[in-house]
């Protein structure tokens, strides 16, 4: 059996994606393979089935550093992002790699699955929860939707769905009213647990919006979770959406990317001597704090994706939901497990 350890040191939604190229390569070369893996966030191959404990200086050991060079052809080749490390490893290695699940693989082990189930036992009225990011890092500025639309949805829906806000402390994450806080508060596994117990995920084009489709539900609940992504025109809307998801774009409507995603990073500059600060990494057209692609999508836009939802029967309202809208700023914290 060959060895293999694949690298891969980018941010974690990149990591998402090479979980399922380590699952396609065991599927489609069973027992050929012993894998292992290095890479920033272990959180994501916890109970992982395919990985096998191996060291860099065995000398049978190939090492490869894993790269999606099909990136550069998204505009114009009809493909995923998944398939992005699977065509690399073919054509590095001389495989035949075929991506067989559209989402990627990440597990929730048993102890972890029961350990869920009993704490949801214990509240009195368990209610579902949406899980949202309203920001994200600083070197993709141009993902950013409004704050003040965020909180507009978040206010629709009070009292029929409780919105939980994540992110990473050190990321834009403005807090918003209404919601349970979890901004910098969880580890990565317990993003990941979250998301295992989610109804449904409200995010721009994130690490989140990929757990959302790669994170299986629990018992009972629709096997794909609903999300709703707020894109704009940053991406081509076939390498980034999944199937099931409400990927709300503007990739065609506009100039700046009416061939595909612009691909930009930022809105305007930082000034915090990053690259992405370069002329040809800047938005083009800018609405206030805002590149015009994400201007154009109103928070009415996003709410009637969620509300689509409920309407289509794929989710059930609470039995007790109201439509009553929220007058104070206190955020709620009760209800929400794992």
């Amino acid at each position: 059996m060959r060895k293999l350890i694949l690298r891969n040191f980018q941010a974690p939604g990149d990591i998402v994606m090479l979980t399922a190229a380590v699952r396609d390569l065991h599927r489609a070369h069973p027992g050929e393979f012993l894998t292992d893996v290095r890479t920033p966030f272990p959180d994501l191959w916890a109970f992982n089935p395919y990985l096998t404990p191996l060291s860099e200086t065995d000398p049978d050991v190939e090492v490869v550093d894993c790269e999606y060079p099909l990136i550069h052809q998204c505009n114009t080749t009809p493909c995923h992002f998944l398939h992005g490390f699977p065509a690399f490893l073919n054509e590095r290695l001389g495989l035949r790699i075929r991506v067989s699940d559209y989402k990627g693989d990440i597990h929730v082990g048993d102890v972890e699955r029961t350990w869920c189930e009993h704490v949801r036992a214990l509240e009195p009225d368990p209610q579902p929860y949406w899980l949202l990011v309203s920001g994200g890092k600083f070197d993709y500025t141009i993902k950013w939707w409004d704050h003040d639309r965020y909180q507009q949805v978040v206010d629709h829906f009070n009292g029929r769905i409780q919105f939980v806000q994540v992110g990473e402390a050190s990321h834009h994450h403005p807090p918003l009213r209404g919601v349970v806080d979890l901004r910098g508060q969880t580890t990565l596994r317990q993003l990941v647990l979250l998301v295992h117990q989610a109804q449904g995920v409200l995010s721009p084009v994130s690490l989140l919006m990929h757990l959302a489709a790669a994170v299986e539900p629990p018992a009972g609940a629709p096997r794909l979770r609903p999300c709703v992504v707020i894109a704009g025109g940053r991406e081509p809307p076939h390498f980034t959406a999944y199937p099931h998801h409400q990927f709300v774009h503007t990739v065609g409507a506009l100039r700046c990317c009416d061939q595909g995603g612009c691909w930009k990073s930022r809105t305007l500059p930082l000034g915090d001597g990053d690259d992405k600060d370069r002329p040809e990494e800047l938005c083009v057209d800018v609405v206030g704090r805002l590149p015009r692609c994400m201007d154009m999508i109103t928070a009415q836009t996003v709410i009637e994706r969620i509300d689509m939802y409920f309407r289509g029967g794929a989710l059930q309202w609470p039995i007790n939901s109201t439509t009553t809208t929220p007058s104070g700023s206190d955020s709620r914290r009760a209800g929400v497990s794992c």
